[in-house]
């Protein structure tokens, strides 16, 4: 057996496993989280690559998240999907430049920072699910890949969408948020939503007692 032939069918039986068109996220601790994802190149058959973009973006939809990468469903192929189309408070997207972000596919993506600037705020992650933590980010990235169709992609991202792109991304090399968070950051969701759910983290940072990186 051909190794895209193994993939061909262990993404068939993960997707067989769907309920309610939705698979389980792996956490952390899993191995496929930690390794570095396969370039897709043509592992998987037209239909199965449909299938499993539908599947990552109901069980991104179910979480619910604005991005999933196929290592979080356990398939450590180079693909994620994003989006973000949330109501939020109107101060905090300011703050964060949160824009709205249609739906894509991100098929063997990388990211490069543009410019210097920097932006730290809480995320989260749904493979570490009960925690936030503040991560400086670039405040723009590049960002080249290829679409579900195989077209070349070359886009510049900027506020809260850079940071989606450069977080899912991320994982598709085995590395999570909480790799590049501030430690004493770290919030369980019930603190962080009692106590530091404002626009920015700097009120976090000096009861925390960390610094930013803000430039």
């Amino acid at each position: 057996m051909t190794a895209a032939a193994s993939m061909e069918d262990a993404v068939r039986e993960i997707l067989s496993s769907a309920r309610g068109g939705v698979v389980p996220i792996m956490v952390v601790g899993e191995p496929v989280l930690r390794a570095s994802a396969a370039p897709l190149i043509d592992q998987l058959e037209v239909r199965t690559l449909e299938r499993l973009v539908e599947v990552m973006r109901a069980t991104m939809h179910d979480a619910p998240g604005v991005g999933l990468a196929a290592p979080q469903i356990g398939i450590p192929l180079r693909i994620a999907v994003i989006e973000d189309m949330y109501e939020v408070d109107p101060e905090m997207a300011e703050a964060r430049e949160r824009t709205p972000l249609p739906f894509r596919v991100v098929v063997n993506p990388t990211y490069t920072a543009i410019g210097d600037a920097r932006r730290s705020f809480f995320e989260g992650c749904l493979s570490v699910p009960g925690y936030q933590a503040v991560v400086s980010r670039p405040a723009a990235v590049r960002l080249e890949c290829l679409d579900s169709n195989g077209r070349e992609i070359d886009e510049v991202f900027r506020g809260w969408p850079a940071r989606i792109v450069a977080h899912e991304t991320d994982h598709l090399d085995g590395t999570v948020y909480i790799d590049k968070a501030v430690t004493r950051s770290l919030a369980a969701n019930e603190a962080y939503g009692e106590l530091w759910r404002d626009p920015s983290p700097e009120r976090a940072a000096a009861s925390l007692g960390f610094e930013l990186s803000q430039e």
